[in-house]
């Protein structure tokens, strides 16, 4: 089972930018897939993914809403915020991830899920 406080921590790996920590929560072998997206399955791969996001919002800010979790699933609400690296707009966006847990309670699979128009929008326009 996994704590808010360890969802505290994952959110304030992605706020200061530490893409390897953001890996570090989930298995070695574990994966997240976001909007029905690629698969990101692996340490390394959950952290190019995460660099990504961090070179796209370089002042990307990840705040919990809320935390649900059971001995081996959780869901985990958020909201990102930051500057576009490229547009320079202010995004603002919901979503969330669903997780399967390890026994470590580490992440073996995520289902993120977040509204990809709005955040295309934000992107453009601001």
């Amino acid at each position: 089972m996994m704590s808010e406080d360890t969802a505290r921590a994952y959110a304030t790996a992605w706020s200061t930018g530490d893409s390897a920590g953001v890996a570090s929560f989930y298995a070695i072998d574990g994966a997240i897939c976001i909007n029905r997206g690629d698969v990101s399955k692996g340490r390394e791969q959950v952290t190019a993914m995460a660099a990504g996001f961090h070179a796209e919002f370089p002042d990307l800010i990840v705040h919990l809403d809320s935390f649900r979790s059971t001995a081996d699933h959780a869901l985990f609400v958020w909201t990102l915020e930051g500057h576009h690296a490229t547009t320079g707009n202010h995004v603002k966006v919901q979503g969330w991830e669903e997780w399967d847990l390890t026994p470590e309670g580490k992440v073996a699979y995520s289902l993120g899920w977040f509204d990809a128009e709005e955040y295309d929008r934000q992107v453009a326009g601001g």
